[in-house]
């Protein structure tokens, strides 16, 4: 097990080196953000691949995850490409400097989000290093319906979001209907449903510890980089939202207050 993931953790290091390399070429460090669930597909692969024989949960978390990272990669480069650098690294930007900063976020965010990919696909390796012959159990079909569930928040909210943007009448506007009627973040609800997807079939493996990743993504979308970020930009830049939060549960989907 620590030398697939020593291994995979050498792939890593040198892709966010060499995409901060050309991040230094175009001076746009937003590339690392389509980066992110492509990562955990390399990673992912790798360990499915690497660690004996090919089973049926291996395959199954080797399509459930491609299909993850692959969507979400694919948003990303849509909703990013041709947009220039985002304002965050704008902000970091000017922050440090264009004269520091080019070296700077090497470690600051690229090889940052690679040691995070490592730490959070804990559960992908708990599934492909396992010595159980692979075969489905119930916690393994209670996963699938978790991944479905998160999948379709996540997915479905980010198409809600990208159309209601797209339509010039909604600038200002707040988004509350469809998925987001009932939570103000479901793209976050749903990348976490995922990931606690990840967790059981982990377990299901007998893969327990590695769980860790998955309490780490969790952490960061609600704590960190996701929902407390958010919501603090948009209680400033939108009057309707502090309305929009009496109102609609922060995360989890329930049905609006009246």
């Amino acid at each position: 097990m620590l030398t697939l993931f020593s291994q995979a953790t050498l792939i890593i290091l040198v892709l966010v080196t060499l995409l901060w390399l050309w991040s230094v070429v175009i001076k746009n460090v937003s590339i690392v953000d389509i980066f992110w669930g492509l990562g955990f597909v390399v990673v992912n692969t790798y360990y499915v691949f690497m660690s004996g024989e090919l089973n049926t949960r291996k395959l199954l978390i080797l399509l459930l995850v491609g299909v993850w990272g692959l969507r979400l990669a694919l948003y990303l480069a849509w909703r990013n490409i041709g947009k220039g650098e985002d304002f965050r690294y704008q902000e970091f930007r000017k922050k440090y400097g264009p004269e520091r900063y080019w070296w700077f976020s090497f470690f600051q965010t690229f090889l940052l989000q690679g040691v995070l990919i490592m730490i959070i696909s804990l559960p992908l390796l708990g599934i492909s290093a396992s010595e159980s012959d692979g075969t489905l159990n119930l916690l393994d079909y209670v996963g699938i319906v978790v991944w479905l569930i998160g999948f379709t928040f996540e997915a479905g909210g980010d198409f809600q979001l990208a159309r209601f943007k797209g339509d010039e009448k909604n600038k200002g506007k707040v988004l509350n209907t469809g998925f987001w009627k009932y939570t103000r973040h479901p793209n976050y609800f749903g990348d976490a449903a995922v990931w606690w997807a990840y967790a059981l079939i982990s377990m299901a493996a007998g893969g327990y510890w590695q769980i860790i990743g998955s309490i780490i993504m969790t952490l960061l979308i609600i704590k960190v980089s996701g929902v407390s970020l958010l919501e603090k930009t948009l209680k400033e830049t939108k009057p309707q939202y502090r309305e929009y939060i009496q109102k609609t549960n922060a995360f989890i989907p329930w049905f609006p207050k009246e």
